[in-house]
C-alpha cells in the first residue's frame, strides 16, 4: 500500500497544478494554506486540533494522537470552478487534481511520524493588454504563467508529558515557476519580442508546532496550539530566453535569439509566519476551533548572482489570517451509522499578502462538509465531503474579482497494525 501511494505521486495527474488566476502572477504564486479535507470544511482551523482519525499536517505536534497500533493514510481530490470578473469581462474555468497524499504511523510509545506530498503554491494565468506609445503606435502585450512549488515533508511528534506535545516538519520544496511575455507592435518596422523565463527552485523548509490538551471536568476538553514556520532561503536557477520575430509568434518558425541566460543561480526568501489557536470539545460531540496567523510576506525577496538588483518587484505585504469552524456529531458512541456522521462548517478571512495600486487583495471563504465513517475487517475508514466558496479581489480601481467553488473528497484509512493473529 505504501508503495502504491508514493508511486501515485509521480504521475502526471498529481504534477499538473494548472490554475487560472491573474493573482498567481505575484511572488511564488497563490500560496496553499489549506489543511486536510476534514479541517478544510471547518474553515482550515487546525493549530489546536488533533485526532487519531486524520493527519493534521498544519501542526506537526498533532501527530502524537495517532493510535499506537494503527497506520493512518489520507488522500484527497479537489475539483474547482473558478469565475473571473472585471467591469467588462467574465471568464470561467474548471480544474481537478489530487489535493495531497499523507501517511502517519507510530514509532515508539512517545514518538509518531508522518510523511506526505502537498502543493505549496500554484501559478497559472493568461493576461492580455495593449497601449499606445508616442511615435511607435499600438503595442499588444500578453503574459502567461504556469507551474508552482511542491512540498515533500517528513514530520515527527514527541509527547513531552501528559497533554503536551512538540512536533517538527522538515520539508523539501521543489518546482518550476514559468512565465512568458509577448510584446507585439503593429508597425512594420519593429521586431516583436518573446521573453520566456523558467525559474527552478529547491530548498529546505522547517515548521515547528506545539500543542497542549487539558480535560476540564468530565465532559470538557480545551486545546491550545502554536506553529512557527521559518524564513527559508530556497536555491534558485533561472533560464531566460529572448526571441525577436516579425508578425505573430508560433512554434514552427525559427527566430533570432536576442538574449539568453542559462543556469543563472540565485536565492529566494520565503518569509516566516507565526500562528496560534484554541479548540474546545464537549463529550466528543461538539468541537469548536479558532486560529490566527501572521505572515511576513513583506520580507519576500528573489535575488540573482551577478546582479546588483533584487528581481522581485512584486508588491507583497504582511497578512493576517483568521480561521474558525465547528464540528457536530449526534452520538459518537452509537453504533448506528446516522448517529456517527460528522457535520462541519467554517469560515476564514485573510487581509491578503498581494497589494495592487496600494490596495490589498483580501480573501474570504466559507465552507461546509460531512464525514461518514465506516468499518472493514481490520480497519476503519472515513469518507469526507467538503464544499467551499471563496473570493478575492474586487471590481473597484480596475481590479479583478476572483471567486471559486471547490468540492473536496478525501478518504482516510486507519488500519490496525502490529497485531499477532492468534489461532485456537
Amino acid at each position: 500500500m505504501l508503495v502504491a501511494l508514493f508511486m501515485m505521486v509521480w504521475t502526471d495527474c498529481f504534477a499538473q497544478n494548472e490554475i487560472s488566476s491573474p493573482y498567481s502572477r505575484y511572488g511564488i504564486g497563490l500560496v496553499n494554506n489549506s489543511s486536510n479535507s476534514t479541517l478544510a470544511s471547518m474553515g482550515n482551523v487546525s493549530y489546536a486540533m488533533q485526532s487519531n482519525d486524520y493527519i493534521n499536517f498544519r501542526n506537526p505536534a498533532s501527530y502524537v494522537a495517532f493510535d499506537s497500533l494503527s497506520f493512518v493514510g489520507d488522500i484527497a481530490f479537489n475539483i474547482s470552478s473558478i469565475h473571473l470578473k472585471t467591469t467588462a469581462l467574465t471568464q470561467r474555468g474548471t480544474l481537478g487534481r489530487i489535493g495531497y497524499i499523507t501517511i502517519g504511523l507510530p514509532v515508539t510509545k512517545h514518538w509518531r511520524t508522518s510523511v506526505g506530498f502537498i502543493p505549496f503554491s500554484d501559478r497559472g494565468y493568461n493576461i492580455t493588454d495593449s497601449q499606445t506609445l508616442p511615435e511607435i503606435g499600438s503595442v499588444n502585450y500578453k503574459y502567461t504563467g504556469e507551474g508552482g512549488l511542491m512540498q515533500l515533508y517528513w514530520g515527527n511528534a514527541f509527547k513531552l508529558c501528559k497533554g503536551l506535545s512538540l512536533g517538527v516538519n522538515l520539508s523539501y520544496l521543489f518546482g518550476t515557476l514559468s512565465s512568458i511575455r509577448y510584446e507585439e507592435f503593429t508597425g512594420d518596422y519593429y521586431y516583436n519580442y518573446r521573453i520566456a523565463q523558467n525559474d527552478y527552485a529547491d530548498g529546505i523548509y522547517i515548521q515547528a508546532g506545539l500543542q497542549y490538551k487539558v480535560n476540564i471536568g468530565e465532559f470538557h476538553k480545551l486545546g491550545i496550539g502554536a506553529v512557527y514556520e521559518n524564513s527559508a532561503y530556497i536555491w534558485m536557477k533561472r533560464n531566460l530566453l529572448v526571441n525577436r520575430y516579425i508578425n505573430e509568434y508560433n512554434s514552427v518558425n525559427t527566430y533570432d535569439t536576442a538574449y539568453a541566460v542559462l543556469n543563472q543561480k540565485g536565492s529566494m526568501r520565503i518569509p516566516q509566519s507565526v500562528g496560534g489557536g484554541l479548540s474546545y470539545s464537549y463529550k466528543d460531540k461538539l468541537l469548536v476551533g479558532v486560529d490566527v496567523t501572521w505572515q511576513n510576506w513583506q520580507k519576500y525577496s528573489l535575488k540573482w548572482k551577478n546582479s546588483s538588483t533584487v528581481s522581485s518587484v512584486d508588491s507583497l505585504k504582511d497578512a493576517i489570517v483568521v480561521n474558525a469552524g465547528l464540528q457536530y456529531i449526534p452520538d459518537p458512541s452509537s453504533g448506528k451509522f446516522g448517529k456517527n456522521i460528522a457535520f462541519r462548517i467554517g469560515a476564514r478571512y485573510s487581509t491578503g499578502y498581494i497589494q495592487i495600486h496600494n490596495l490589498p487583495i483580501s480573501e474570504f471563504a466559507i465552507s461546509a462538509g460531512i464525514g461518514m465513517p465506516f468499518k472493514t475487517f481490520n480497519s476503519k475508514c472515513a469518507l469526507n465531503l467538503m464544499l467551499e466558496y471563496g473570493s478575492m479581489g474586487g471590481l473597484k480601481n480596475d481590479l479583478i474579482r476572483q471567486s471559486y467553488v471547490k468540492i473536496g473528497l478525501n478518504l482516510v484509512l486507519v488500519e490496525r497494525w502490529y497485531q499477532r493473529v492468534k489461532l485456537e
